[in-house]
């Protein structure tokens, strides 16, 4: 494996991590692509994976965070062979987006707001697959730090399967295909990437610092995560990038 170098490979690998994950069983996975702004590019991003859930036809189902969302894609997809629908709402509850004839479900971009209708819809889905695309489910001032996060990070975030991880740092990326482990790899001299080191669990905060500044590092490792670094290399191009889808 290596570090991918343009959005559109990172979600080739993704989609094969995707049908490895359920192929072998695995009935919730999300698909974790940790770059600023990407959120913005959630409907081309769902409308890209679709394409590797064919076989279910109408059996595929599209959730969206919002009736909004749902509705745009409507428009701007047109007729498709599978459904379109929100998440719900307290008013319209998940319960009402569902129904029997339904084999898979592809949940974009959901954020914190809407975790608990996402943990509803995994309940309620049974043991079809639940695909949740680029989410946004740890917002810390939303989920919060106390007592019910915890209980809601071991009852259901917990359960999770990243069966897709790209996180480009600053001269830096952690990246987890499924099967494999996690792994942290850092840039050299010459814009290459080489494997730092890899581990059963998501390297994360302070344990991603002590991995990046780990003596044995080259020079060129960045600051750690954090830190105000000019953007450059991988990352700053792949926000140009989708600055640029943006506008």
């Amino acid at each position: 494996m290596s570090v991918p170098q343009t959005l559109e490979e990172a979600i080739a690998n993704a989609k094969t991590a995707v049908k490895a994950a359920i192929a072998d069983g695995c009935q919730r996975v999300q698909v974790e692509l940790v770059i600023p702004e990407i959120a913005l590019q959630a409907q081309t991003l769902a409308l890209e994976f679709t394409t590797i859930f064919s076989e279910y036809g109408s059996g595929l189902k599209v959730v969206f965070p919002d009736t909004g969302a749902a509705a745009l894609a409507r428009r701007d997809w047109g007729e498709t062979t599978f459904k379109i629908t929100d998440i719900g709402t307290s008013r319209s509850p998940v319960e009402r987006r569902i129904s029997d004839s339904d084999q898979l479900f592809l949940v974009v971009s959901p954020s914190a707001v809407e975790v608990n209708q996402v943990e509803k819809l995994c309940h309620l889905a049974g043991d079809r697959p639940v695909v949740l695309l680029i989410p946004q489910l740890e917002d810390v001032s939303i989920v919060g730090i106390g007592l019910a996060a915890r209980q809601l990070r071991e009852r259901f975030l917990s359960t999770l399967e990243s069966c897709y991880y790209f996180r480009p740092l600053e001269g830096a990326a952690v990246i987890r295909v499924y099967p494999g482990s996690w792994q942290v790899w850092v840039e050299t001299a010459d814009h290459d990437y080489r494997l730092l080191c890899e581990q059963s669990q998501k390297p994360m905060g302070e344990a991603l610092e002590r991995i990046l500044t780990q003596p044995g590092t080259s020079e060129d490792t960045p600051s750690p995560p954090g830190l105000t670094k000019k953007k450059s290399g991988l990352l700053g191009s792949l926000q140009q990038f989708l600055k640029a889808l943006s506008q």
